[in-house]
Parts: structure tokens; sequence; C-alpha cells
């Protein structure tokens, strides 16, 4: 027996355990910055890390990017042939949740630098284009937590489920240490991640009769 099937776990558990996951960390960020500001917290989180962890997250955080869904995709076609369409339902709904509010709800939303926070205030990483407007919520902290939600729903596993979570979570963090976005875009970015990956699943429920 494999390590990764030894480790299977329900699908109503482990989705559910990533969603209660997900939510809670939406909830503690809504909270946070309720109690210490939106300003206040984000620059706790900005604070500089040195030159390691400017270089490790100006990295990691393209993991995030919107194209990484296509190999995603062709992945899941090439082994999960029946989950294609359910990944491919889920990527549309993700990107008019993101989108939408970005673009047409709240397009002035000022990023940190275009906030008037102090900029000297602000930790910025040489070589990365730090944007001014659009911050909710974040684009890619939602592709990241969809990603997350998607994989366990998929592939239910407590490996798959502590790995996902932690990736999601050092994408969502990345967004916050390269002074693009407030703790309260990625928390928006958590909830349209759970609200696209819901509703894709209600949707699958009814194209093909599934119970989960």
């Amino acid at each position: 027996m494999s390590i990764l099937n030894s480790t299977k776990m329900p699908l109503n558990v482990s989705y559910k355990l990533a969603q209660a996951s997900a939510l809670i960390m939406a909830i503690i960020l809504f909270i946070l910055s309720y109690i210490f500001g939106r300003d206040g917290l984000f620059l706790w989180f900005n604070t500089n890390l040195g030159a390691f962890a400017d270089t490790f997250f100006s990295y990691f955080t393209y993991l995030a990017e919107g194209w990484i869904l296509i190999p995603y995709l062709i992945l899941v076609v090439g082994i999960f042939k029946k989950d294609a369409l359910f990944i491919i339902i889920n990527s549309i709904i993700s990107t008019l949740l993101t989108q939408i509010p970005k673009q047409l709800i709240w397009p002035h939303a000022n990023r940190p630098l275009a906030s008037g926070i102090d900029l000297s205030k602000i930790h910025t990483v040489a070589g990365v284009e730090v944007h001014s407007f659009n911050s909710f919520p974040s684009g890619h902290t939602a592709t990241a937590f969809t990603l997350f939600l998607v994989t366990i729903y998929i592939f239910p596993n407590k490996k798959v489920l502590l790995v996902g979570f932690m990736y999601a979570l050092i994408c969502g963090y990345s967004r916050i240490y390269l002074g693009q976005h407030f703790p309260l875009d990625i928390a928006g970015g958590i909830i349209a991640a759970l609200l696209s990956v819901g509703l894709s699943i209600q949707i699958r429920k009814k194209l093909f009769k599934k119970p989960f």
C-alpha cells in the first residue's frame, strides 16, 4: 500500500476540513483587520524578513498566477477525465467572482502603495512591480485557494490537505509581504474561492446526480 493510499480520507470529511480551514482563516483575517485596522495589520504582516524571504516570496507568488490553471487543466483532463468539466466550470466561476469585483465593483480600491500609508513603512522587493489599484479581492489568493479546494475535492488525502493548505496560505501571505495586498484582500480571495468551488460542486451534483 502506498503512502498516499494509506492517508486517503473520505471525500466529505476531507473537503469539509479544507473548507472549514479556509473559512476560519478568512474570518481570522477579517477580525484582526477590524481589531488592528486595515493598515496596521498590513504593516505587521509586511515586515521585512530579509533577503532570503524577499527572493522566496517573489518567486513563490508566481505559483498563484492565473495561468497556473492552464497546466492544471491539462493534467486533470489527462489523468482525471471525469473531473475535467468540473474543473473548467470552476475556473470560469472563479474568474468571474474575482474579476467582476476587481474590475467593475471596486476598480479603484487602492492597494497599499496608493492607500496613503507612509511609503517609508512599506516593505517592497526590488524587481517586483507593485500595483496601485484593483486591490479587492486578491486574485492570486483566490487562485491558490481554489486549487487547494479543488484538489482536495478530487483527491481526498491527508497529505494533500496539509500541503495544499500550506501552499495556499503561503501564496496569500506572499501578496502581503510583497506589498501587493492588504490582509482584507486575502480574506476576500479566500471567500471567492470558497464560493466558486461550492457553486461548482452544486452544478456538478445537478449535472451528474452525484451526492457530493
